[in-house]
């Protein structure tokens, strides 16, 4: 689908492209070769293939007459899950999307979006651009903030020694939700300076404006989420540390125990000796004596170890 932008906004043909008039268009990468060739695009520049490997870094290429961008986009911050995949072509006047995964039409969804942001009569290309890219990150700072809010109540499960059997892998799924995130916004960052360049004077210097926006939203979105990951790790020392003191209190418990028990070894071992002449043995309190002696042993080191605080 192709759309031009005058009064209004209105679908057309790729053969009804006026170089003159902004316009822009969303496609499937299977439909990019036909569409290349009524657009006149060099037959090189077809490269939406590298996105799909699976260490993709965002791309991006300055020629002459127009930039090439290919890049995966994340639709929601708290998933690691597969994304999105798009690649943009930008000349003069025009902007192409062209569509190489996009299962849920998320992406195609966004597009639709940014082409209602703006008036048609007072659109240009830079605000076309602008609102796209916009919205790939729209709401993105709301979702860290609930991250924020999640962070926040693990720690206090671990200070309330409430963090469940699972609490490590969760926080190595948030770190690793971190990781994405911050190299994700990192590429939105190199799309935003590069166009901001403006390398091939696509774009008139007064209109720059609203890539150094974006370029600042993103910034701001990479800032969060090294806070985010800070947090994490913090987090990861006060778990670490609680298990620590859980484990210190756990010997200190067992010492003071084998403390207040140790007399009764050293009777027990007293009376197990095998002499004879032992006038405790034939006594006819001999046993409720030994009794009471341990019995009364045991309570003074119990209340002895509680002043203390050791119990």
């Amino acid at each position: 689908m192709f759309y031009m932008f005058r009064n209004d906004v209105k679908k057309i043909d790729p053969a009804q492209i006026d170089p003159d008039c902004i316009c822009t268009g969303y496609i499937k990468s299977e439909q990019l070769e036909d569409v290349f060739a009524r657009l006149k695009f060099p037959k090189s520049s077809i490269d939406v293939g590298c996105i799909e490997k699976k260490y993709f870094r965002t791309k991006v290429e300055v020629y002459d007459d127009y930039t090439y961008i290919a890049m995966r986009i994340k639709q929601e911050v708290s998933t690691v899950g597969a994304s999105d995949c798009i690649a943009l072509y930008i000349r003069k006047n025009f902007m192409l999307v062209v569509d190489v995964f996009d299962e849920d039409n998320s992406t195609k969804e966004k597009y639709k979006q940014a082409l209602e942001h703006f008036q048609a009569p007072n659109i240009t290309l830079e605000k076309l651009i602008y609102s796209f890219l916009n919205s790939l990150i729209d709401g993105h700072s709301d979702e860290l903030s609930d991250m924020e809010m999640q962070i926040s109540k693990l720690e206090e499960y671990v200070l309330k020694e409430r963090a469940g059997k699972n609490f490590n892998l969760d926080l190595h799924r948030m770190k690793k939700e971190m990781l994405v995130l911050r190299n994700y916004y990192a590429q939105l960052i190199d799309v935003g300076e590069t166009l901001q360049e403006n390398e091939n004077a696509l774009f008139p210097q007064a209109d720059l404006r609203y890539f150094k926006i974006f370029t600042d939203k993103a910034d701001r979105l990479r800032d969060k989420v090294k806070l985010l990951n800070d947090s994490l790790i913090q987090l990861g020392e006060v778990y670490k540390s609680a298990l620590d003191q859980k484990t210190s209190d756990l010997t200190r418990l067992f010492t003071v125990l084998t403390g207040i028990f140790l007399p009764l070894n050293v009777i027990v071992g007293w009376y197990g000796m095998n002499f004879e002449n032992m006038p405790e043995l034939h006594w006819k309190y001999g046993y409720l004596a030994c009794v009471t002696v341990s019995a009364v042993i045991v309570l003074i080191l119990t209340l002895v170890f509680k002043r203390k605080k050791w119990l």
